[in-house]
């Protein structure tokens, strides 16, 4: 089993900041990507940032310049520290992990429980 733990949510007026953690552990052989992904009362789930292996980083547009996602200690931890935060970020982040199981030859996808960001003007 792999299991996915988001931290690090929490209530910050507008313009704060925010870091969230996120941790995969279990029955990991490689990590393909790991990413943060939010979801709005009423919309979809939408990506905020991921990492991929070799630390490439992709971004939702909104967040370019704002949000920063690091994988500092080479293990299955990333980041994702939030700047200048606004009240249309408020959502439940969850992190996904894109992972090989020892002895499998395909990656799944394993979820968060998500944590809870709400920015308030």
């Amino acid at each position: 089993q792999v299991q996915v733990v988001e931290s690090g949510g929490g209530l910050v007026q507008a313009g704060g900041s925010l870091r969230l953690s996120c941790a995969a552990s279990g029955d990991i052989y490689s990590i393909n990507a790991m990413g943060w992904y939010r979801q709005a009362p009423g919309k979809e789930r939408e990506l905020v940032a991921e990492m991929i292996s070799g630390g490439g980083t992709n971004y939702a547009d909104s967040d370019k310049g704002r949000f920063t996602i690091s994988r500092p200690y080479a293990n299955n931890t990333v980041f994702l520290q939030m700047n200048s935060l606004k009240p249309e970020d408020t959502a439940v982040y969850y992190c996904n992990a894109d992972v090989v199981r020892s002895g499998m030859f395909r990656s799944g996808d394993y979820w968060g429980r998500g944590t809870q960001v709400t920015v308030f003007s």
